[in-house]
């Protein structure tokens, strides 16, 4: 998902360096915060990092995102070579026939291609990789706090969820570039006390950031996110809705302001398959009716 890197990475962190080594397994719910609140953030980190990959999980499920690149559904399947996705309705309508032609075309050039494909999933790899680089930085980035007395997200079917605040440690030195983005994100966390697993994640740019100092990029004060996540079984959490305005220069030229909110719907538990099995599945789907 374009843009959706900055909060991915931002979705707590599994190092096992300093700090408490406490973890959260089997605490009971009376205790839930007579635990370090990193505890919570560690074990929410190695979940994220599982769901991310997703090893031997299969879905398929809709997303419907509304950018400044326009209004757009697709229907999603995720094989053992990667995911693929086909756009099936733009602004509010399903494809026009000349339009549908355009995109099955693209499908089965890429069937008929695996080098066309693989090109495709190494685009797709870069935010992944971001992301396992990122992610396990959180604990170390943050100082977190409970907040008792919040309301529960409501969103993880009953059980009762830790609520964190969180904000940047200044004793935090990022270790590359991309990592200065964590030293400006602050928000809230909502972590499922029986899973340990993100249910919800709030975040503002509390102060501008720079990239190379700020030769490569500056992202402006003020910018929100908002994750939400759900669980589809067997360990499996995935997104649900995602928000992102943000204010970003990128190299020194003009400033571009990002404004993206997504949705994921329709999710179904698959079995490993190809990708081109995962395209012939879908190009076998009728689009919505008009």
């Amino acid at each position: 998902m374009p843009g959706c890197l900055l909060f991915l990475t931002a979705v707590a962190g599994g190092t096992a360096g300093a700090q408490n080594a406490t973890t959260t397994k089997d605490v009971g719910e009376a205790a839930l915060q007579s635990i370090p609140p990193r505890s919570w953030v560690v074990d929410a980190a190695k979940n994220e990092l599982e769901a991310l990959h997703h090893t031997d999980s299969y879905l398929r499920y809709r997303t419907h995102t509304v950018s400044e690149k326009g209004d757009v559904v697709r229907d999603v399947v995720e094989s053992r070579d990667g995911t693929v996705a086909r756009l099936i309705m733009r602004d509010g309508k399903p494809l026009t026939e000349e339009q549908d032609q355009g995109e099955r075309q693209r499908l089965n050039d890429m069937m008929a291609s695996p080098s066309t494909y693989l090109r495709h999933v190494r685009n797709s790899e870069s935010d992944r990789k971001m992301a396992d680089k990122l992610v396990p930085l959180m604990p170390d980035a943050m100082i977190y706090t409970y907040t008792p007395g919040q309301p529960q997200s409501g969103k993880n079917g009953g059980p009762p969820e830790v609520v964190l605040d969180y904000k940047p440690d200044p004793k935090f030195n990022p270790p590359n570039t991309e990592a200065g983005a964590l030293t400006g994100l602050e928000g809230r966390v909502w972590i499922d006390a029986k899973s340990h697993t993100l249910v919800r994640m709030e975040g503002t740019i509390s102060r501008g950031v720079n990239f190379g100092w700020g030769m490569l990029a500056h992202i402006y004060p003020g910018g929100k996110l908002v994750l939400d996540q759900t669980s589809v079984g067997e360990n499996r959490w995935i997104f649900t809705y995602f928000s992102m305005k943000l204010s970003v220069r990128a190299l020194m030229l003009k400033t571009v302001n990002v404004n993206t909110e997504s949705t994921g719907s329709d999710f179904q538990k698959l079995g490993p398959m190809s990708y081109q099995d995962a395209i012939r599945m879908m190009l076998a789907t009728p689009l919505p009716e008009r």
